[in-house]
């Protein structure tokens, strides 16, 4: 459909698309199962090849990374559209791979250095992957950046909801995950010292009480023939 503007310019339109609210509120049902299903995913890869804390860990990174890319297109006014979805589950693989780096060092580490505490198991475990954390996703983010200024309207909500995430993934693998993480296992640890102390506690005062019961079986004889021959 050829055409005149109102400067003389001729355009061409070559279509024109449209969504329904049936259709839209399908996309979006379909993307919140996409994104919660590959969250279960994750849960059940990182529990099944660490532990089932680091597993939570990781979806709770990850679930705030969503969270706050999906904040900043409300906060904006952007467009969510199916390539932001799109990125949604890239910034997903994104960040977990970023934080099963970091797991996999702590999980290493706690088996050279078990006397240590796991506090600083993790703290040392971070400095040692941060310089490979921050070379590869400060490239992530100069691809992604370079996709905003160049990529034009079609790939602008792709490249900004992967800038936005890249930049919370990388902080989420650092500041949210390792230390939800360590303070779930000290939790953990915790009541199992607890569970262990209480029947030994128990154990313990038995025998005081059944001792104290026995002096006074025996004491209280004497008192009665001490006060028969004071009669």
């Amino acid at each position: 459909m050829n055409s005149i503007g109102a400067e003389g310019a001729a355009y061409e339109i070559l279509g024109t698309d449209a969504v329904g609210a049936i259709a839209g509120a399908q996309l979006r049902n379909k993307a919140i199962a996409a994104t919660l299903a590959a969250l279960v995913g994750i849960l059940i890869y990182i529990a099944f090849r660490f532990e089932w804390t680091y597993g939570a860990a990781a979806v709770i990174a990850v679930f705030h990374d969503v969270l706050v890319t999906l904040g900043f297109f409300s906060i904006f006014q952007w467009e969510i559209s199916l390539t932001v979805i799109a990125a949604l589950l890239t910034l997903v693989g994104f960040s977990v791979n970023d934080t099963i780096v970091v797991f996999d060092r702590i999980r290493e580490n706690r088996r050279l250095h078990r006397r240590e505490s796991l506090y600083k198991i993790t703290n040392d475990s971070i400095n040692q992957t941060l310089s490979r954390t921050t070379i590869t996703n400060g490239l992530v983010f100069l691809s992604v950046l370079a996709m905003v200024i160049f990529g034009g309207e079609v790939l602008r909500g792709f490249s900004l909801a992967l800038t936005v995430g890249v930049i919370f993934g990388t902080y989420s693998s650092i500041a949210v995950a390792s230390p939800i993480m360590v303070w779930w296992e000290q939790r953990l640890e915790a009541a199992e010292r607890a569970a262990m102390v209480a029947p030994a506690r128990t154990a313990s005062t038995r025998p005081s009480n059944a001792v104290s019961s026995a002096k006074r079986e025996v004491i209280s004889p004497q008192v009665k023939k001490r006060s028969r021959g004071a009669v």
